[in-house]
């Protein structure tokens, strides 16, 4: 049994915490059977043809970020709701972001802001549920996804965009409703569970046992090839030579370069790595390029630590300035890349914060506004939707609610032809 462990334990207000694991059994060979995400790939890819190879890049900014002090910073209202951050301009006249995010701001020809997506929960887990899979979560607080989220409705309707690499993949960590509910662990994320920015960054889901080296394996590939032909003699339809087929690619995943090497981000130049930013939220981002670039469909990327309810600036700033230059400098290089209409970037949290700021400097859950960023996937660039920047947000006029987002994200890996 090939097992995947983890402990993405960050923990917010309300306590929750997500303990991530995947296991997958593996036929006669002790362990390794992907064989069910591999047959549902290729099922896909029979029905669909010739697939455009469009991704998704998914930046949960988990907690809950102050729109205030990231894409709305409002420098006309009053003090109280304004806070603490001044606004700096945009490179679209008229449009300002909070001084915290510089190096976006100078980015908004490429970016899309929407301001004014709404929904009615204030608490984090079903928050966070609506926000990566579209339902509210009904069940008990922490518990696991009530209905599957994105990334494996997206494994299981398209697959990989390359053979041996998997489909969906959470950096550093699964998000916190990330799972794969009814659909199965066969579409379950694949996670790296180790901070890309650490020396010595590793990808143990891609390492063999220690007790299966490669000596060993290859043995073990030799019997099954040896009992498979002995099933070939009984099975006029063909489906034991599918199934070879199917475990074969299984271990290429596990044991063939592509993969290792699409994870091996010491193979990036060191100006590039210092483009994204020496910490984990850079390298997490830099890490979700290559793995789209080289056929994952769909990546999240986990950066937690927004909810602010108190000393909101001095909490925010460290990390505000870490995730501006890593989104920057990612939406830049897939632009660079000539990925920009094939890669869909979208970052968000479960909610926005509170209008006022609070007696201990800091802002509480509000769903009723939040700022949603997307980029690329041949959606309109240099775009801010919603509240004006000298509006106080008031609750007069319901803004847009926030369940079509996923629409927008599951659209966007359509075949042009079924659209």
């Amino acid at each position: 049994m090939l097992t995947i462990l983890g402990d993405q334990s960050s923990r917010f207000c309300d306590g929750g915490s997500r303990r991530g694991f995947l296991k997958v059994g593996l036929l006669g060979l002790g362990g390794l059977s992907l064989t069910d995400v591999l047959r549902q790939r290729a099922q896909a890819r029979e029905n669909d043809g010739n697939v455009r190879k469009t991704s998704v890049i998914f930046v949960e900014l988990a907690g809950g970020p102050t729109q205030f002090e990231t894409y709305d910073p409002k420098p006309q209202a009053p003090v109280e709701y304004r806070g603490p951050c001044g606004a700096i301009s945009t490179s679209a006249p008229g449009s300002f972001f909070c001084e915290l995010l510089p190096a976006q701001a100078a980015l908004l020809d490429k970016l899309t802001i929407i301001r004014s997506i709404h929904h009615g929960k204030n608490s984090h887990d079903p928050s966070s549920h609506l926000t990566q899979t579209g339902y509210y979560k009904s069940g008990t607080k922490g518990g696991p996804n009530e209905m599957p989220c994105l990334g494996s409705i997206v494994a299981k309707m398209r697959g990989a965009n390359a053979d041996a690499m998997p489909a969906y993949v959470a950096v550093p960590g699964v998000m916190r409703n990330g799972g794969s509910a009814f659909l199965g662990r066969s579409f379950e994320p694949f996670e790296t569970q180790s901070d890309p920015n650490g020396k010595r960054f590793e990808v143990k889901n891609l390492a063999l046992s220690k007790s299966l080296n490669s000596a060993r394996l290859n043995d073990r590939k030799t019997l099954l090839a040896s009992l498979d032909a002995q099933r070939d003699l009984m099975d006029l339809g063909g489906s034991a030579a599918a199934l070879d087929e199917f475990t074969q690619q299984a271990l290429d995943l596990v044991s063939g370069p592509r993969a290792r090497q699409a994870f091996d981000i010491a193979r990036e130049k060191d100006a590039m790595r210092d483009r994204y930013g020496r910490n984990t939220v850079g390298q997490s981002l830099l890490l979700a390029r290559r793995l789209v670039e080289s056929g994952v469909t769909c990546v999240t990327v986990r950066v937690t630590g927004w909810d602010d309810h108190s000393q909101l600036l001095k909490r925010a700033r460290p990390r505000t300035a870490a995730y501006d230059q890593g989104l920057a400098a990612l939406v830049t290089d897939l632009s660079d890349r000539g990925l920009r209409d094939d890669v869909l970037v979208v970052a968000m949290g479960e909610f926005g914060r509170t209008p006022r700021v609070n007696r201990t400097a800091g802002r509480d859950h509000w769903g009723a506004v939040m700022s949603v960023l997307l980029a690329g996937g041949k959606l309109p660039s240099r775009r801010v939707r919603g509240l004006n920047s000298g509006e106080v947000p008031v609750n007069a006029v319901p803004p847009p609610k926030m369940c079509w987002l996923s629409f927008i994200v599951i659209w966007g890996l359509i075949p042009g032809d079924v659209r």
